[in-house]
């Protein structure tokens, strides 16, 4: 059984989740806004695999259920430090050291 549950998020931005046999489930631009990413974004990581298992629905369309939204969250939550070395009078430095 299919039915339709409106989830209003601020200024007025309803989002339409589908209720699929007792299964909510967001369709791909519902679950952009509200994990707070961008569809090409999001599209990005789906071709990456860093998503796991994805639904569709009889046409085709992706429908992700609320631990797809977790991750998606975590992956956009995540911060990833990278060391950076600055090269002066031809010696190498790190960022954040002396000398």
């Amino acid at each position: 059984m299919l039915k339709v549950c409106p989830d209003k998020l601020s200024l007025g931005v309803y989002i339409m989740a589908v209720e699929i046999n007792g299964q909510i489930y967001y369709r791909t631009l519902e679950a952009c806004k509200k994990t707070g990413i961008s569809r090409a974004t999001l599209l990005r990581w789906l071709k990456a695999g860093i998503i796991g298992k994805l639904h569709r629905d009889t046409r085709g369309w992706r429908l992700f259920t609320e631990e797809n939204l977790e991750e998606i969250r975590a992956k956009a939550n995540k911060v990833e430090i990278e060391e950076e070395s600055l090269t002066m009078s031809g010696k190498s430095r790190h960022l954040g050291q002396k000398g």
